[in-house]
């Protein structure tokens, strides 16, 4: 049996590509921002430190965007919109809230909590249907 190292090089550049897009794609757990996207869809994200890489500057989001940030009142990752931007005391500090939400999450947030934007084509948000159910099912979510 004759080993085809360009067969096996082309398998783990492959797996390579499918978990770096994997580690770009994060799946919605609630209702919060419907209609936007919904429960069990998937959002396309960039990542403020990715292995070292900005891909965008949690510094640089403006009011509109969609992000994921740390919450201080939620044990996960939440997906919110960007609705103001205020410097309290010289930090800039960030008000969001779910657009299917009656009022603002409960605490500003500071642009260190900001782990992800997700990604916009033409004003657009990036959104996959319903694939991440799966996930969520797995995850007893």
């Amino acid at each position: 049996m004759e080993i085809d190292f360009k067969e096996i090089a082309l398998y783990v550049i492959i797996f390579i590509i499918v978990i770096i897009a994997a580690q770009h794609l994060d799946v919605v757990v609630s209702g919060s921002m419907e209609p936007v996207f919904y429960r069990g869809d998937i959002v396309l994200v960039e990542k403020a430190d990715f292995l070292g890489i900005h891909e965008f500057n949690a510094d640089d989001v403006k009011v509109g965007d969609v992000v994921v940030y740390d919450a201080v009142w939620f044990d996960q990752p939440v997906i919110h919109r960007i609705i103001d931007i205020k410097n309290i005391n010289g930090t800039t500090m960030y008000m969001i809230k779910g657009d299917n939400n009656d009022s603002p999450d409960p605490y500003y947030v500071q642009a260190s909590q900001i782990r992800e934007k997700v990604v916009t084509i033409d004003d657009n948000l990036v959104v996959i249907p319903k694939i991440g159910y799966l996930s969520l099912w797995l995850r007893g979510l």
